[in-house]
């Protein structure tokens, strides 16, 4: 049976840049939900080091709650291999913490789509990078997820694997038990392409999800392909209620019970309001249990 989480998707400036809100006050919110766990962002102002986290993670159990992933954003594909190093680099101090708040779940990337890199070496420079950091991350028991991104909040270009036969083929140049695959149907649609046509290549590599939803403000998906090599979050696709927006959840989950999936699946939901992601939590507790029972 899968387990919940809730990620601060409507708080990330508040938590990682104006400091409007505490960590402390981001649990809070948590607890009031019917949720396992949290997943915690390693910009967040009030992690600061590893006796941070363990103070974060002690805070967290308090409530009852566990903090299983921990959503980084390494960017492997600057062409310049110091900056490279200095991101391996920080992805390992990144998986430091996210054993110290005790999660089993660090979140990996490519990088960004910098417009002089070629497909082949950002590929080839993602690669190298994530296979230098399994071993650190296998030492302390913990997991790379890599997600079918699109962009992190406070990055320039989009995700250098945005599209589908990019995050593939990375995905299919790494095998070890320490690696694999959070699975965003959302931000499929935001690439201009099919959430199930994605998850049906790299379902048995799916180990947690983030599960959000997304409708169209105005216009089509042909328009949407049309703006994807803009720079920037695509204006006319709008994060909405789980359940409510353009993801088919039956079809998905249909897909994950299929291949044995029972790991995490973390919420990212609430732009419109705490009522928004309570009412998606719901949402997704009825289908986890009809899909693998109550």
């Amino acid at each position: 049976m899968p387990k919940l989480a809730a990620f601060p998707k409507a708080w990330m400036d508040d938590l990682c840049v104006t400091g409007k809100m505490t960590l402390r006050q981001w649990v809070m919110i948590g607890a009031s939900l019917e949720v396992d766990g949290l997943e915690f962002y390693s910009g967040f102002l009030d992690l600061t080091s590893t006796a941070a986290a363990l103070e974060a993670r002690r805070m967290v159990e308090d409530f009852g709650l566990t903090v299983p992933m921990f959503c980084c954003s390494p960017d492997f594909t600057h062409p310049d291999r110091a900056f490279r190093l200095g991101q391996v680099d920080a992805e390992k101090k990144w998986i430091d913490m996210a054993a110290a708040l005790g999660g089993k779940f660090c979140r990996v990337l490519s990088g960004q789509r910098r417009p002089e890199v070629k497909r082949e070496d950002g590929i080839r420079y993602a690669a190298e990078c994530i296979q230098a950091c399994i071993p650190h991350a296998a030492e302390r028991g913990v997991t790379l997820v890599i997600e079918n991104h699109y962009k992190d909040n406070f990055w320039v270009h989009p995700e250098f694997a945005q599209k589908m036969d990019v995050f593939c083929d990375l995905v299919g140049r790494i095998h070890s038990p320490h690696f694999g695959v959070n699975y965003d149907p959302s931000n499929t649609i935001l690439a201009g392409e099919d959430p199930l046509e994605l998850l049906r290549r790299v379902k048995q590599r799916v180990v947690t999800m983030h599960a959000s939803d997304r409708y169209l403000s105005e216009g089509t998906i042909e328009d949407l392909r049309r703006e994807e090599d803009s720079i920037g979050y695509a204006k006319r696709l709008r994060h909405g209620e789980i359940g409510n927006g353009m993801n088919n959840y039956d079809a998905i989950f249909s897909e994950l019970k299929g291949v044995g999936f029972d790991g995490w699946i973390s919420i990212e939901d609430g732009v419109d309001g705490i009522e928004q992601l309570q009412r998606s939590v719901v949402f997704l507790r009825k289908k986890i249990a009809q899909h693998w029972g109550a």
